[in-house]
């Protein structure tokens, strides 16, 4: 059987990657090196922001780079931790939450509807996108903490780290 340049190369680099020898290729082999013992040298200040850990195991940042404001860290904590008190203590006392067309105004109503609607949910935080005066979350939530839930924005309007509004939309 005749073998072709290219799956011989193929060959050989699945090969080297097995840990193995590349048989039957025409290029010359290059061993690996020894990584380096001296510190890498850094100028300047650090260029890319500190990836945010999780706010919890099912709020975590998916690809995304910003830190997370704590307000909406808070609030999606609480979820995680079924406390609906904690949901409404991340907003301000005048809070609002503008979900599917009713507005919930302030931090009782608001721990009534997180009780109700949101606790025992948990939400996955695909990306967050920071913005003067806020910042917008794409989240997917899963009612019950099961099944497939589904994606929603939530844009949050913040003022002295609090939530002065939360406009949720679903898709």
């Amino acid at each position: 059987m005749r073998t072709t340049a290219s799956a011989r190369l193929t060959a050989a680099a699945l090969a080297l990657v097995a840990g193995g020898t590349a048989a039957g290729c025409d290029a010359p082999q290059e061993t690996a090196r020894e990584p380096s013992r001296r510190p890498r040298r850094r100028s300047g200040p650090r260029t890319t922001p500190p990836v945010a850990p999780p706010a919890s195991p099912s709020a975590s940042p998916a690809g995304s780079h910003r830190l997370l404001h704590p307000a909406a860290r808070r609030c999606l904590d609480a979820v995680a931790d079924r406390d609906a008190a904690g949901v409404a203590a991340a907003f301000a006392p005048d809070g609002l939450v503008v979900d599917a067309a009713r507005e919930i105004r302030g931090r009782d109503a608001i721990r009534r509807w997180a009780a109700a609607e949101v606790i025992g949910g948990a939400y996955a935080l695909l990306d967050h996108t920071p913005r003067p005066g806020g910042t917008t979350l794409l989240v997917r939530f899963r009612p019950g903490g099961t099944g497939g839930g589904f994606r929603a924005r939530y844009r949050l309007d913040l003022t002295d780290g609090l939530i002065t509004r939360a406009t949720l939309e679903y898709a």
